[in-house]
């Protein structure tokens, strides 16, 4: 299976660590805590939904350039649809700051 990083091209998915699913979006934390926002980080950290089809999910290019990237890829067939950089890790924030 390749993988194309959008930093170093198409390369082999050994160079790649899939990190989870990257659609669950962190409960903010009020001050005064509480069994609510106990209850909402569970959920956050321990339930996930197993989808069959495309799911975006965290992938690391550590054999590359140690980039987060944020993949759609099929869970019945392994077909990426695409794959972009993680906003603000890795080499897509030193793209950013060569940019100005």
């Amino acid at each position: 299976m390749r993988i194309a990083c959008p930093f170093c091209g198409a390369r082999d998915s050994g160079e790649f660590t899939y990190l989870g699913d990257a659609s669950p979006k962190r409960p903010a934390a009020p001050l005064d805590g509480g069994a609510a926002v106990e209850e909402q980080f569970y959920d956050y950290v321990y339930l996930r939904d197993n989808v069959a089809g495309f799911t975006r999910e965290y992938w690391y290019h550590g054999g590359g350039c140690r980039s987060w990237l944020i993949a759609e890829r099929s869970t019945t067939t392994h077909e990426f649809k695409s794959v972009a950089a993680a906003p603000g890790a890795g080499a897509a924030k030193t793209a950013q700051a060569g940019e100005r």
